[in-house]
């Protein structure tokens, strides 16, 4: 009994002093709240080079806390962020368990102010990397592999854990301040009760002023969480700060953001969800002359990370107006750096293909009726180890397809005679007319045959052969580019340059080039103009030197002969100066011959065109003779012979001339 006896004491004695540590830390936590705060503000000074300032902090229920007046301001900087009242409560049996969960919060009257100025930036001091990143640092250096899903799955758990169960924000403000471009958005009124969100929130920026609201339901424990976000005045949302720092002009009328499930299975991370937004808006120079609209729009997502990859799953979709595609990216990273791309339309009728495509990307599409139905499919892989073993494979099945009618881009008008009205900046210059009533045109057979096999040699070798797209030439610019990380090589061919001149503008749009590739398509494969038709139009209406167009102007503005006439040479001369014609004058020195550059660019493609077979011996018998420029363009030479630099020339695989100007 005695055993008994000494563990009833024992049991009530834990509980006396489990008792009294209780009331010892209710007695003395808000001095212990008052020391912790000062350490915090000591190291923010210490390390941060910043006051941090509560005027009043208390201790509030059982594991509540509320501050008042709590301001953050770096040294000789704007003020960072100011709170006139927080109470933050916390789910003190987790806590318990060292899991901390934010369960209720109470904020009013603030703001938070990223300011960049002459002087930097008020936030810089803190851009310091965070106990997670520098751990993944330390299993680098140490051999240890990371799980980056483990990784992504413990950062979006911290994070969400801070996103109490119920919310009260009233009167706070994000302001931002980028040399003068100023952006508020002001929180009136932000609550979170039983999962149910709702917002309002000012924005006031130097071009505009909104008002948003933002509703739908939250659940930051479970994962889950439905957004909508829209416009309480007429119009549509405009985002901000873009319009000012990238002159891109871009809104909508609402978006919806689901996410529906964050979960671990075993070493893999998935996140599942979709993404909505109504007549998407987009105005900027480089896409499109005017406004580009999405009507409708969802993505639905499912990424997956592992141990050494990250994927947007096939699983997931996109869909805008009536078009709907399937992708799949990936970055493998398990021995080699690997980026793959796989992406694939299933079949749909063709001309809801045509009204899906967005309002103002394609305008010469507008009006076009078609018959029967496609699928599509890209595969794109690439090894930053192997990167000439790169993939690109571009496949589309057509059953039944043709074109009824034709938009504002009527391909046909190729066949018959027509007026070309080249643009020089954005303005028409003098129209050309592609008919036998000019004089200056020229038909294929009353060419030099030396002039087309010049000129295929350097603009497109398998003119002949291909449908509009030379593979292995974007291939190789794609490998190019990636390696340069900039666009540093095309790959247009004669079919591109045809429809970019009779067709486009000379824009450096996105919207231009898209429309350029779909049209080039649709006259290769539909069989609308012959090859031969296609050159000899091209012959005629490029550009081939200042205010000279077509190869019957040339031929007289260089040499004052008809087209036939043309020596290798000068057919070579004439083909070498097409990708920058108003700069022939820089070929020549002082003495009216060609610089030494030219002379071996001429050399290399008349070895070139040996080894290929498009040139006998026997024609390159009068190579090493001079050009002699006898017609109007000798006056240029003179003029600029000692003012221009010599520029360089550099010949691709294929043969294309690529001229790199002076600086």
């Amino acid at each position: 009994m005695n055993w008994k006896k000494t563990l009833v004491t024992g049991i009530k004695v834990i509980g006396v002093f489990f008792v009294l540590v209780v009331i010892a830390f209710f007695a003395f936590r808000n001095i212990l709240l008052h020391r912790a705060l000062e350490k915090v503000s000591a190291k923010v000074k210490t390390d941060y080079n910043s006051l941090f300032l509560v005027q009043d902090a208390s201790f509030s229920g059982l594991a509540g806390v509320e501050l008042e007046n709590v301001i953050l301001v770096p040294h000789n900087a704007d003020t960072l962020f100011s709170i006139a009242h927080l109470n933050a409560s916390i789910s003190f049996w987790y806590a318990l368990i060292g899991d901390v969960r934010l369960k209720d919060l109470e904020v009013k009257d603030g703001f938070v102010q990223l300011v960049k100025n002459e002087n930097g930036r008020n936030f810089d001091v803190f851009l310091s990397q965070t106990n997670d990143s520098a751990a993944v640092e330390s299993e680098i250096e140490s051999g240890t592999k990371t799980n980056y899903a483990k990784l992504a799955y413990r950062l979006i758990s911290r994070m969400l854990n801070l996103v109490p169960t119920h919310m009260s924000l009233e009167n706070l403000a994000l302001r931002t301040d980028d040399m003068g471009r100023k952006v508020e958005m002001h929180l009136q009124k932000l609550t979170l009760i039983d999962e149910q969100l709702q917002s309002t929130i000012l924005v006031n920026t130097n071009t505009f002023k909104q008002r948003w609201g933002i509703q739908g339901t939250a659940d930051p424990r479970d994962k889950k969480a439905d957004l909508s976000f829209f416009n309480l005045d007429t119009g549509h949302i405009r985002i901000p700060y873009v319009d000012e720092r990238l002159n891109l002009i871009s809104g909508f009328d609402s978006i919806q953001l689901n996410l529906k499930n964050v979960d671990l299975d075993g070493d893999e991370l998935h996140i599942e969800g979709f993404a909505s937004i109504r007549n998407f808006i987009i105005n900027h120079p480089k896409i499109a002359k005017k406004d580009v609209v999405i009507e409708d729009a969802r993505f639905d997502y499912h990424f997956i990370a592992g141990a050494d990859f990250i994927q947007l799953d096939s699983t997931s979709s996109v869909k805008f107006n009536k078009v709907t595609f399937i992708p799949f990216i990936a970055l493998r990273t398990q021995e080699d750096t690997v980026y793959e791309m796989h992406v694939t339309i299933p079949d749909m009728q063709a001309q809801d293909f045509i009204t899906s495509l967005p309002e103002g990307l394609f305008s010469h599409f507008k009006g076009m009726e078609t018959m029967g139905s496609f699928n599509y499919k890209l595969d794109f892989v690439y090894n930053e180890n192997k990167p000439q073993e790169l993939v690109f494979e571009s496949t589309l099945n057509k059953t039944g397809l043709r074109i009824v009618k034709y938009g504002e881009a009527n391909l046909s008008k190729l066949n018959g005679d027509f007026v070309y009205t080249p643009m020089e900046r954005g303005r028409p210059q003098r129209p050309i007319l592609v008919s036998t009533a000019n004089p200056n045109y020229t038909r294929l057979d009353q060419l030099s045959p030396y002039l087309r096999k010049c000129v295929l040699t350097t603009e497109d070798p398998s003119f002949f052969y291909h449908r509009g797209f030379i593979d292995e030439a974007f291939r190789q610019s794609i490998i190019k580019n990636i390696r340069q990380r900039k666009f540093a090589r095309g790959a247009s061919t004669i079919s591109m340059q045809l429809v970019k001149n009779v067709f486009l503008t000379r824009e450096k749009t996105i919207s231009r080039k898209l429309e350029e590739i779909l049209l080039v398509y649709i006259l290769e494969n539909n069989r609308i103009s012959s090859k031969e038709r296609m050159l000899e139009v091209y012959f005629n209406i490029i550009e081939w030197g200042p205010n000279v167009y077509g190869i019957g102007e040339a031929s007289q503005f260089y040499f004052q002969k008809r087209p036939s006439e043309l020596t290798l040479n000068e057919c070579l001369f004439l083909a070498t100066i097409i990708p920058r014609p108003k700069g022939f004058m820089w070929r020549f020195g002082k003495d009216g011959n060609l610089k030494e550059f030219a002379s071996r660019q001429f050399t290399f493609l008349s070895n070139l065109m040996l080894r290929r077979a498009v040139l006998e011996p026997a024609d390159t018998a009068y190579l090493s003779q001079p050009i002699t420029i006898t017609g109007p363009a000798k006056g240029f030479i003179k003029i600029s012979a000692d003012t221009l630099q010599t520029d360089s020339i550099i010949i691709d695989e294929e043969g294309r001339v690529t001229e790199i100007l002076p600086e």
